[in-house]
């Protein structure tokens, strides 16, 4: 069945949500005109048709990427010659080139690199 917006009345705090998970879009306390109520009613169905669910959100962060991970990208360099820490960096600066300049981006790929330099220093690659 596919999601749907809801209006949630009997809540302590009254606005649209969605049916499939727990996202809410809260009324404001101050609306009070009808061409405000209008237009908190466009930005809530703005932001649902945005909005990912738990669920959806799960499945796509357990979807199996094809794409080669950090580690494996970083030891091809080191294999022609690179060291640890240059190959880490470029890897990133690849990746951020790859994906653009998302701040969530760079710090997945500032995390991914200073867990492969710490395998590498532990001898686990």
């Amino acid at each position: 069945m596919a999601r749907s917006l809801i209006w949630m009345q009997g809540s302590s705090d009254p606005g649209w949500a969605c049916s499939d998970c727990a996202w809410k879009f809260p009324i404001p306390t101050l609306l009070t005109s009808e061409e405000a109520r209008r237009a908190y009613d466009r930005l809530a169905s703005n932001e649902f048709r945005k909005h990912v669910c738990e669920s959806e959100a799960v499945k796509i962060e357990s979807k199996p990427s094809d794409e080669p991970t950090f580690a494996d990208r970083a030891s091809k360099l080191i294999k022609v010659g690179y060291k640890p820490k240059d190959a880490a960096e470029l890897i990133m600066q690849e990746i951020l080139l790859e994906k653009g300049g998302d701040p969530k981006i760079r710090e997945k790929a500032q995390v991914d690199a200073e867990d492969f330099l710490l395998k590498v220093r532990k001898g686990l690659i």
